[in-house]
């Protein structure tokens, strides 16, 4: 039976999160939006909550040891969306490098890396996954991996790599085998210096302008053997999409939520004809539609994690939501833009940000994990 009651812990972490998105992201929003930076300050003090990389560290490596929870990682990645979700996506990076190799690394790359992710500081830290071409499937990469001697050697491009010119290293993900499907696919750990490696400059993105993203270019990359993650056992991909796209759904259910709030409010507040516009039933139609997608959007996303929690295969349910999700977030935030009428279309109000932001949930994918 399914039960989506979050515990109390769970809940006290959702009441921390949420509180610290309005009182910190929210104002910070629209001037990183404008900049084009997300304020270092507000990264550290988001670190500092312990709920970014470190809770799930075990104490061995100087981390808190606690059981890493899908469903906990969606509620955190929502209330974070619900605050801004390019500042949420740079905060998030670390665990696209460090999730992956605490659930798949060998003893050596667990003891090596995750010990750097307990620190009092943020720690700059990436995955590759997209790459720049319009058939891009992530079961066909066309990044490619092949021995070299001792080595491996990659070839190949990516984009929309999340902060990828501060961090030190970067989980790559490559084909070892193209017509093997997520079986063929493997993570590779790159230093940023590795000869071969070239970081473009920074990319041009019509919205999360504030969330800094790069291509990489991979010319014949030589890396050595203790590089491919998991070591000879390799990983399981399908699930790493898998908590990937949970991921990315429930940050557009927190954006969805903030979009949907805002505009309710401002439907209740702006009067037209002698009264509030939320009671004209075009209106009111229009906020009642965006309130069920809001909840039918995260009761597919709770449901994916849910499986994955239960060690279940979540690709299907993982899928469907995030697809779901996707499209949801571009009505409820176009919808939100409609209820504002022509105060929706000016930067005073955060509606023409998130439906920026929300064209990008369709085209995304493996740039957050839970």
């Amino acid at each position: 039976m399914i039960d989506f009651e979050l515990s109390e812990e769970q809940q006290m972490i959702r009441d921390t999160v949420g509180a610290f998105a309005i009182e910190q992201m929210r104002p910070a929003a629209r001037e990183a939006d404008e900049t084009g930076k997300v304020p270092p300050d507000l990264i550290e003090k988001l670190w500092e909550l312990g709920v970014v990389v470190q809770s799930a560290i075990p104490e061995k490596f100087g981390g808190a040891g606690d059981t890493r929870s899908a469903v906990t990682g969606a509620v955190i990645a929502e209330e974070l969306g619900y605050g801004d979700i390019a500042i949420a996506t740079h905060a998030l990076a670390p665990r696209l490098f460090a999730f992956p190799i605490l659930e798949a690394g060998t003893e050596e790359q667990r003891e090596r890396y995750l010990k750097k992710f307990a620190a009092p500081k943020f720690v700059p830290a990436t995955a590759a996954l997209m790459e720049p071409r319009f058939d891009f499937d992530t079961t066909m990469l066309a990044t490619s991996v092949r021995r070299e001697g001792a080595g491996l050697m990659l070839n190949g491009r990516k984009c929309f790599v999340p902060i990828a010119a501060d961090s030190e290293s970067l989980l790559v993900y490559a084909s070892s085998d193209p017509n093997a499907g997520y079986k063929g696919v493997e993570g590779f750990i790159v230093p940023r210096n590795a000869p071969g490696l070239t970081i473009s400059e920074r990319e041009k993105n019509m919205g999360f302008k504030a969330l800094a993203t790069y291509g990489l270019e991979f010319k014949d990359c030589k890396i050595g053997p203790e590089a491919r993650l998991g070591g000879e056992g390799g990983i399981n991909f399908s699930r790493i999409m898998s908590e990937s796209r949970i991921a990315l759904a429930a940050m557009a259910v927190g954006m969805a939520r903030a979009a949907y709030d805002y505009a309710r409010e401002y439907a209740k507040e702006r009067r037209a004809f002698g009264a509030p516009i939320a009671q004209k039933q075009a209106i009111a139609f229009i906020l009642a539609d965006m309130a069920i997608e809001v909840d039918a959007s995260r009761l597919l996303v709770w449901e994916a994690a849910w499986e994955l929690d239960r060690g279940e295969d979540a690709l299907a349910s993982s899928y469907l939501a995030k697809n779901y999700v996707a499209n949801s977030v571009m009505k409820i935030a176009d919808n939100a833009v409609q209820v504002l009428g022509g105060h929706g279309y000016i930067r005073e109000h955060p509606v023409e940000l998130w439906l920026r932001n929300a064209r990008g949930f369709a085209a995304l994918d493996g740039i957050a994990t839970v």
